[in-house]
């Protein structure tokens, strides 16, 4: 599949900025980047850049560029923001065309979830719009706002790699789960048995686990939640055909203050 991002707006364009000054060209480029990054990571996937750093691309010419290629999904990122000054707006929305098409709603529905899971930032939901981007496109088109730029705590988050990249992830995994992607395959280590995995906590509470996968996301860490034979809902953050690699992988967590253990299985 064929999927074209959209990093809203250029580095020299007026008035996007936050109130003490960041571009949102900034987060947006990286937030594109990271999506991109995984969605290379399914099969028989091609991403496609519709911004550029060197010019603030016309909206024209992205729309044009997209239908010429012929991508399956255009996707544009933004941040949001209220008036000019400080304020308490937030949360993260998506957007379809004012016509809601199915395809654009089901996608930015998945998108939206994902995003508002993995940020734990509030679910402002999927609305309509009359944007350029989803008005001229002839494919499947969404937009999302990753959060306001006019918001002191988000705006922070804004500003944080680590935001920027479970924002990426977010996207991309909506988009996987819509579209039903498949990841590449994973070659084991030659001689290699059971995976060295990372475990960061055991619940018996669903919704406890559930938070920590929350947290670890907000620090750029992938992690889900498993089931196992004991009824404990445990949180893992990674698997590693190399014992160095997971050791690793704990050192940082328990620098950022998490618990985690390596085991084989």
């Amino acid at each position: 599949m064929k999927f074209m991002l959209d990093a809203g707006h250029g580095y020299s364009t007026a008035g996007k900025r936050s109130p003490s000054g960041m571009r949102e060209y900034e987060f947006n480029r990286a937030v594109a980047a990271y999506t991109k990054t995984e969605l290379e990571t399914y099969l028989d996937v091609t991403v496609y850049f519709a911004h550029s750093d060197d010019r603030d691309v016309p909206l024209q010419e992205r729309t044009d560029k997209a239908n010429e290629l012929k991508v399956d999904a255009y996707i544009a990122i933004h941040a949001n923001a209220y008036q000019d000054t400080w304020n308490s707006a937030n949360g993260v929305d998506t957007f379809v065309y004012v016509t809601k098409p199915k395809d654009a709603y089901e996608l930015a529905l998945k998108v939206q979830k994902n995003l508002v899971e993995k940020t734990g930032r509030r679910d402002r939901g999927v609305k309509t719009a009359n944007f350029h981007v989803l008005r001229e496109t002839n494919m499947t088109s969404i937009l999302t706002e990753c959060g306001f730029m006019t918001n002191p705590e988000e705006e922070a988050l804004l500003r944080s790699d680590s935001y920027r990249q479970v924002c990426g992830k977010a996207i991309a995994s909506g988009i996987a789960e819509h579209y039903g992607l498949k990841k590449k395959p994973t070659a084991p280590a030659p001689g290699s048995g059971a995976l060295y995995r990372v475990q960061a906590g055991a619940f018996r509470d669903k919704g406890n686990a559930d938070d920590l996968v929350k947290k670890l996301s907000l620090k750029g860490y992938e992690a889900f939640t498993s089931k196992d034979t004991d009824a404990l809902y445990k949180v893992q953050a990674g698997a590693f055909a190399k014992k160095e690699n997971a050791d690793d992988l704990v050192k940082r967590l328990k620098e950022d203050g998490f618990t985690a253990f390596v085991f084989q299985g």
